[in-house]
């Protein structure tokens, strides 16, 4: 039996806003973020979510870094850089080759996992090892921001909601199952873990990588497994060229919908392989 099980969650309403009876209206300003949570309160009841995951809303504060970032996105890191070199350079703090050279030492060193990884997903090593130095420097920083201030945060802002609501009421069903707590930190868009998934990705694709029967975002094992699961089941085929271009390319979307977030993971992990 493959050793990487599918992580299995409740019925879809996990995830799935309760009904437009409680839908929560976006805000604009900092001082409606208290309302804004009310109505969501409801909707979170509505879906099932139980006394720790509403706890956790209930302390969540207005988190200033996720409404400064969504209110000046050119601030964060790499936006502006459409070469993939220079994208390297600025979100690594360092240069394309040095990230390249850190990326190898990592699959060096983890040979095994990363070969399991492929053989049960097909996703090879140099783009999981890419992604997670892009994300976390290889698990060296996972963020600062409260999980569920941020997710709240950031499905209050009207420029993203309610695209990412659903992620809000996912963070707070990780908080209800005892998957995180209300003090749990991530980024500052309520990503989680080593590859900084949002909640609601974890939750659909998370998988127990390791075996320890129980799929953990704060895992390296689980966590690349999860990611390698997220580009197959969007459509990763084994084998095939990740080039700008070609249909693995395009899958690079279901990860972050940044082309040049996209062109730097795969010009990185072209890179790698060479």
């Amino acid at each position: 039996m493959n050793r990487f099980h599918s992580f299995i969650v409740s019925a879809a309403t996990c995830v799935t806003l309760a009904g437009s009876a409680f839908a929560a209206e976006c805000i604009t300003s900092k001082g409606n973020f208290g309302a804004y949570k009310q109505t969501l309160a409801k909707q979170a009841a509505a879906a099932g979510i139980g006394q720790r995951g509403l706890q956790a809303l209930n302390a969540a504060t207005l988190s200033d870094i996720t409404w400064r970032f969504e209110s000046n996105p050119s601030s964060q890191s790499g936006v502006s850089q459409g070469d993939p070199a220079r994208f390297l350079a600025k979100r690594s703090g360092s240069s394309a080759q040095n990230f390249v050279n850190q990326t190898r030492k990592k699959i060096a060193r983890n040979p095994n996992t990363f070969a399991s990884i492929e053989r049960a997903y097909g996703v090879p090593a140099s783009i999981l090892a890419t992604i997670w130095g892009l994300e976390t420097s290889w698990g060296g920083y996972l963020g600062k921001t409260p999980i569920v201030n941020g997710a709240v945060t950031l499905s209050s802002y009207c420029r993203r909601h309610p695209k990412f609501e659903s992620h809000a009421i996912a963070a707070l069903t990780m908080a209800d199952r005892g998957v995180i707590t209300s003090g749990t930190r991530g980024g500052p868009s309520g990503e989680l873990g080593h590859m900084q998934f949002l909640a609601g990705n974890w939750l659909r694709y998370g998988v127990d990588g390791n075996g320890d029967g129980r799929a953990d975002p704060y895992n390296a094992v689980d966590a690349l497994a999860t990611a390698a699961n997220m580009l197959r089941q969007n459509g990763w085929k084994a084998g095939q060229p990740f080039g700008q271009g070609t249909p693995n390319f395009k899958v690079l979307s279901a990860w972050n919908d940044s082309g040049n977030y996209q062109r730097a993971i795969a010009y990185a992990a072209g890179l790698v392989d060479g």
